[in-house]
């Protein structure tokens, strides 16, 4: 059996994405999911990838179901921080539910999860955790405060976590996608989308292969000596 890897929200989208791809590099992969129990059933029979359902925004479901996992299937020893949500509106349109729900969704979550595993990756010597951030994190983006704030904190929690473990073989990296064409994207309207694909260099929208060939590159073993840092995915959209 190969290293044990949860990818939170990695049923669909990105998350579908990084999940099979590290299946069929020959890691364990639980994926988590928050809601949809039949696409979850549908996700297993589809790619015989095991999954667990808990809200990544609730520190104790966090904690429980990972003591969960790691006592029936085995210590996690790499972690993907995915799950995240969007509740777009500008500043002066915006409640606050719409804004705690993305910040607890999006960046609380890496707390949750990353806490439920640091000791155990601690005690072993390793650990690969990659944090999935956003351009939007790095450039902003309008009627995104609540996003962009979640995003960039990802970005500066990757860095702080990564000194902590560098010592004990434990890499922490982010990744910020630009836009890929998942159903969040695509959901956007058609004309608000041309736009976009305007802004950026290579002419189309990401894939989301594009992000688990990277994800997959940062959690080998051999990756050891990259950690701390932000790999810029967004075809050139953003070059920071």
């Amino acid at each position: 059996m190969g290293r044990i890897a949860l990818v939170t929200g990695g049923t669909r989208g990105i998350g579908e994405s990084i999940s099979v791809m590290l299946k069929e590099n020959g890691y364990t992969v639980i994926a988590n999911y928050a809601g949809n129990d039949q696409a979850a059933q549908e996700f297993t029979e589809r790619t015989g990838i095991q999954t667990s359902k808990f809200d990544v925004s609730d520190f104790d479901s966090v904690t429980k179901s990972i003591n969960d996992i790691e006592s029936t299937v085995g210590p996690i020893e790499i972690l993907v921080n995915n799950a995240g949500i969007t509740r777009d509106g500008t500043m002066h349109r915006m409640d606050f539910e719409k804004w705690n729900k993305v910040i607890q969704t999006n960046l609380s979550s890496c707390f949750n999860t990353c806490r439920a595993v640091i000791e155990g990756m601690r005690e072993r010597s390793f650990g690969r955790i990659v944090n999935i951030g956003s351009v939007n994190g790095q450039a902003g983006q309008y009627g995104q405060v609540n996003y962009a704030a979640a995003k960039s904190g990802i970005h500066g929690f990757t860095k702080a976590l990564a000194q902590e473990g560098a010592a004990k073989g434990i890499t922490v990296n982010a990744i910020a996608p630009g836009y890929v064409a998942t159903d969040m994207v695509r959901a956007v309207p058609a004309d608000v989308l041309a736009k976009i694909v305007k802004t950026i260099p290579v002419g189309r929208l990401g894939e989301p292969e594009d992000i688990a060939r990277s994800v997959l590159f940062l959690v080998a073993d051999e990756a050891g000596f990259c950690t701390g840092s932000t790999l810029s995915i967004n075809g050139g959209q953003h070059m920071y």
